[in-house]
C-alpha cells in the first residue's frame, strides 16, 4: 500500500544525501505543495532523525505536519511517534509542539 514512487522513495541508506539535497530544494524550490510531495518531504527528513512541528513548518513549508504524520502512519504503515515539547519560535516566544521521531 505504498503509494510513494518507487524512485524517489527514501531509505535509511540513502536518507542523509537525499535529505542534504531536499532540504537546499525547500526554499524556494521544493517539490510541490501537495500532500504527497509534503509527505516526501517529511518522511526523508524523518530518515534523518527527530523533527518538530515548528522545524516542519520553517523548514520543509508543511502548515500542517501532524495532518502528513497521519497520512505516513496510516496510508504507508510508519510507526512514528509523538512526544509533546516546549520549544521557541524564531520569533522567542515558547510554544509546545510535537516531536516526530520515525521508530525503525
Amino acid at each position: 500500500m505504498n503509494s510513494l514512487p518507487a524512485d524517489t522513495t527514501a531509505t535509511k541508506e540513502n536518507a542523509p544525501a537525499r535529505a542534504e539535497a531536499e532540504m537546499k530544494n525547500t526554499k524556494p524550490n521544493h517539490s510541490g505543495n501537495s500532500a504527497a510531495a509534503q509527505r516526501q518531504r517529511l518522511l526523508v527528513r524523518l530518515l534523518t532523525g527527530p523533527l518538530t512541528t515548528i522545524e516542519a513548518r520553517r523548514d520543509l513549508d508543511i502548515l500542517m505536519p501532524a495532518a502528513r504524520v497521519h497520512e505516513l502512519r496510516h496510508r504507508e504503515g510508519l510507526d512514528i511517534q509523538t512526544i509533546r515539547v516546549s520549544q521557541e519560535t524564531d520569533s522567542g516566544i515558547k510554544h509546545n509542539v510535537a516531536l516526530y521521531v520515525l521508530q525503525p
